[in-house]
């Protein structure tokens, strides 16, 4: 069985509740990118936005109700009102961010970028953060957290970080989305730290950008061998997380990944109840 077999059957297995108890289900928003910033995607197909299933089935599974968001970027009033049904963010992996947006002009190997999709993840992290609403960066989600709080990117590790060991496997260069590439040493004292239960994780990777500078507002809570940050929250009881790595890939299979899937919904719930 797939690890996608798996996840559709956990869905569908999920158990049947009344009408009132699933309309106390914490709602969550996940964002979404444009088809045609995928690589391999061919010109000619209809303008859409998509997203992968791991996602919104990552936060279902523990008992939210996802939503995706569109991207709304030229259209503000819609966003925020997309924004103001959710009581958390999820900001999914994807494309590279934009340099532009920490004041860099594009590295020769910058890959594909997605203008509407940065415009509205950027928008929608200021505003959690400045709302306290619970917000979980996944990969490229880590990345647009710490830029929209005036951090900082490489734009490729490779060429721009002399110590880095690899970091970009990809499924396209044949690696498998579960692969183990590294281990990361979690903070002490962080949230982090407390949820995964452990001083140190195998993550997957799949990323060729990575912190430069982080944010001012932001703690560390995940390293590679590397020195490279592959982790960061902001301190305190507001729930704002972002990890390098993809955990959504490995929700059923480690209890310690569900953790923190299963803290950012509570977390939500908590928000929506206020």
């Amino acid at each position: 069985m797939t690890t996608q077999d798996s996840q559709s059957g956990a869905r569908d297995a999920l158990p049947c509740t009344s009408e009132k108890r699933m309309s106390q289900r914490p709602v969550i928003g996940v964002t979404t990118q444009t088809l045609h910033s995928i690589d391999g995607i061919p010109e000619g197909l209809p303008q859409s936005v998509v997203m992968n299933q791991r996602y919104y089935i990552a936060v279902t599974l523990i008992g939210a109700s996802p939503i995706l968001i569109p991207l709304l970027d030229d259209e503000p009033e819609a966003l925020r009102g997309a924004y103001d049904v959710c009581d958390g963010i999820l900001i999914p992996g994807g494309v590279d961010v934009d340099p532009r947006y920490f004041d860099e002009e594009p590295h020769p190997r910058l890959g594909r970028i997605d203008p509407a999709r940065d415009r509205t993840e950027m928008q929608l992290a200021r505003w959690a953060i400045e709302d306290h609403k619970p917000i979980l960066g996944l990969c490229r989600g880590l990345q647009v957290i710490n830029v929209a709080l005036g951090g900082t990117l490489y734009q490729d590790l490779e060429e721009q970080y002399p110590d880095a060991i690899k970091h970009d496997y990809f499924p396209n260069y044949g690696f498998e989305r579960d692969h183990l590439a590294h281990e990361v040493t979690l903070a002490k004292g962080s949230r982090l730290r407390h949820l995964m239960e452990l001083d140190r994780i195998q993550v997957n990777s799949m990323h060729h950008q990575g912190i430069k500078t982080l944010a001012s507002p932001l703690m560390a809570s995940a390293i590679a061998p590397d020195g490279l940050i592959e982790a960061a929250e902001l301190a305190g009881d507001y729930f704002c997380v972002g990890v390098q790595w993809h955990p959504e890939v490995f929700e059923l299979s480690d209890p310690h990944t569900r953790h923190v899937f299963r803290e950012f919904v509570k977390a939500s719930a908590r928000f929506g109840g206020k």
